[in-house]
């Protein structure tokens, strides 16, 4: 075995010399690989819990009865989440960014017994429905099937 040593290396201060050989053994001895693999083992199982979770919701619906309810609108609202993003894939903004928006549709319905529940609908849904509305409404689990709304007269 040959081990190399630098003599101008061993002159300087020894708190440098402490730092230099730390950052060494951190990055080359193990530490850097530790954490690195630990937060890509996170990062995965993240998505491995929000996959999962999706999936049970999916399969929780699919499993749940098809229920048509009479029932009235009591709120509405919107959810509008912006996202920034660098142009070019330039992650400093040299080039500029640009935004993006995307808005997601609620609307809490009360049944006769008076539970409420909220169900995400589309945007043409939304704007369809009102705050008072009427009718019978139909879902399976936490998915919106569809809203007829009941003919309260025109009193004109």
């Amino acid at each position: 075995m040959c081990y190399y040593v630098n003599i101008k290396f061993l002159e300087v201060d020894r708190n440098r010399r402490d730092v230099h050989l730390f950052m060494d053994s951190f990055f080359w001895g193990g530490g850097f690989e530790v954490i690195f693999s630990l937060m890509s083992v996170i990062v995965i199982g993240m998505f491995i819990v929000v996959a999962v979770k999706g999936i049970g919701q999916w399969n929780k619906n699919n499993q749940s009865p098809r229920l048509t309810v009479p029932a009235s609108v009591t709120a509405k609202r919107t959810n509008v989440s912006r996202h920034q993003h660098a142009n070019a894939g330039d992650v400093t903004g040299a080039h500029g960014f640009h935004s993006t928006s995307t808005t997601s549709y609620y609307v809490t319905f009360q049944v006769e017994s008076g539970d409420r529940m909220e169900l995400s609908v589309t945007g043409r849904e939304y704007g369809m429905l009102s705050e008072g509305d009427a009718g019978r409404l139909s879902f399976q689990g936490t998915r919106y099937l569809g809203f007829e709304r009941q003919d309260v007269g025109s009193g004109i």
